[in-house]
């Protein structure tokens, strides 16, 4: 019995050592983004929003919640939202992750986020794939399951789209500022982004500075233009971030 309770304590005591390690080494973030617009990849994906971040990483795995809500959608319009999950995985410049998306609009008009049905849930789930190498960095997405489908007859027929959009972004300062220099095209036909083939989707050039308010508090605020050669669109985007 003695030996039980002298195993049962150093077990304890072990796992006590390793929470504490754990803990020491654990990051967790939370922060909230406010947007004039919601612009995605080159996509307008909703009016004024906020875009709050929650997440916790440990040795290169990270697991991140993000979501974004409208705050005065289009007349005649519901609010639209999104909640996105993500799994990451980085080492040096090489990074891996998968993202569960959830809209409240989409194939399920109820906005149901527990319906997984194939052709009626909400969800899209998006692998990707990137490496930075410094003064420039590489992306590529494809989402590989969920609501992302394509017409492939004309009797209706649909098929998996198998949406993909790569980016290669260089980060660089100028004039006191921080800036990201971005382009992305989506290299397959799909709807998600409105393209035939291969399209460039997304040019970008943003900004961003801390506004000082106090030794201890600063309020990044940041600025981007966005065009959309494929739908000959363009956008401008301020936003500011609150975090602690």
């Amino acid at each position: 019995m003695k030996r039980v309770k002298r195993l049962g304590m150093l077990v304890m005591m072990m796992a006590a050592t390793m929470t504490v390690g754990a803990q020491d080494n654990v990051e967790a973030t939370v922060s909230a983004d406010v947007v004039n617009q919601y612009i995605w990849r080159g996509t307008q994906c909703g009016e004024a929003s906020i875009q709050p971040t929650l997440g916790v990483s440990y040795k290169g795995l990270s697991l991140t919640a993000w979501g974004s809500t409208e705050m005065a959608p289009k007349s005649g319009t519901p609010y639209c939202s999104e909640f996105d999950l993500t799994l990451g995985y980085s080492v040096g410049g090489f990074n891996v992750g998968v993202t569960d998306y959830w809209f409240s609009r989409g194939g399920d008009a109820a906005g149901r986020y527990f319906m997984y049905e194939s052709h009626r849930t909400n969800h899209m789930f998006e692998a990707n794939i990137g490496y930075d190498f410094g003064p420039v960095s590489v992306q590529w997405y494809t989402i590989f399951a969920g609501d992302d489908y394509k017409k492939v007859a004309d009797d209706g027929t649909i098929d998996r789209a198998y949406s993909s959009y790569v980016e290669v972004a260089a980060p660089f300062t100028l004039g006191g500022l921080d800036w990201n220099a971005a382009i992305g095209a989506s290299p397959l036909k799909t709807q998600l982004y409105c393209n035939d083939g291969f399209a460039v989707t997304n040019i970008s050039l943003k900004a961003s500075k801390d506004i000082v308010v106090t030794p201890s508090f600063s309020i990044p605020v940041f600025a981007q233009v966005v065009a959309n050669p494929a739908d000959q669109k363009s956008y401008f985007v301020f936003g500011f971030t609150l975090k602690p």
